[in-house]
């Protein structure tokens, strides 16, 4: 994996911890080894300081352990993790689309659909990057439209455990994912909110066991 150019971004600590919970969960960092601080930062092309951040937030999420002399130590990942994770993204998710189909206007409904439109065309091309952020835009435009800014930071927080990265690269997700965001959508325009709760919930729940799979097979998960 090419490490990206890391050089004069805003907020970039939080752009090195995505970067290294991503390498985490393709297996690149595995578990029991090592992340040398000096050692990133060199490879990163930006000063320790960051870096260090980064490491102490991952450290907070439970996906790095700090040994004395040792530096940052990668923790295992475990099915029950991913699972505990899903659930609750599907509970908060769920109340947040409701909300969101209460409130929605027909523009929002609107930038969602241009939103989903790109994104299938970004699976249709193979685009993982691409999907990753215009599937974390269409959660998001959700989430904003629910208007309830403390359960949507709330559901930030929660995806950070999510390795959001993989989804792309899962076999028959793209479509499955697919045929979940467009009955949202449909929920949403209707403003029918237990359809848009429950089409969220079952879509937020449903990618744990394929993911549990995925990471199982590359050693990612324990």
């Amino acid at each position: 994996m090419t490490a990206p150019d890391f050089a004069a971004r805003p907020q970039l600590s939080e752009d090195i911890a995505r970067f290294v919970r991503r390498r985490i969960f393709d297996g690149t960092y595995p578990a029991g080894g090592y992340i040398r601080l000096e050692q990133l930062a060199g490879e990163l092309g930006v000063s320790v300081t960051p870096v260090r951040e980064a490491l102490f937030e991952l450290r907070a999420e439970g996906l790095l352990a700090q040994q004395p002399r040792r530096g940052f130590v990668v923790l295992p990942v475990t099915g029950r993790d991913i699972a505990d994770v899903s659930n609750v993204q599907a509970y908060v998710g769920g109340e947040l689309a409701a909300r969101a189909a209460l409130h929605i206007t027909a523009d929002q409904v609107r930038d969602l659909t241009a939103i989903q439109d790109a994104l299938e065309e970004a699976y249709t091309r193979h685009d993982g990057e691409a999907a990753v952020r215009l599937n974390h835009e269409f959660h998001r435009a959700i989430n904003v439209a629910a208007d309830s800014p403390k359960l949507a930071q709330m559901m930030s927080l929660i995806t950070r455990y999510a390795p959001e990265s993989v989804f792309p690269t899962i076999e028959e997700w793209p479509q499955e994912s697919v045929r979940h965001h467009r009955q949202l959508l449909a929920a949403l325009e209707n403003h029918d909110a237990d359809l848009a709760r429950a089409a969220m919930s079952e879509h937020l729940a449903a990618g744990a066991a394929p993911l549990i799979d995925h990471l199982r097979a590359r050693g990612v998960v324990q």
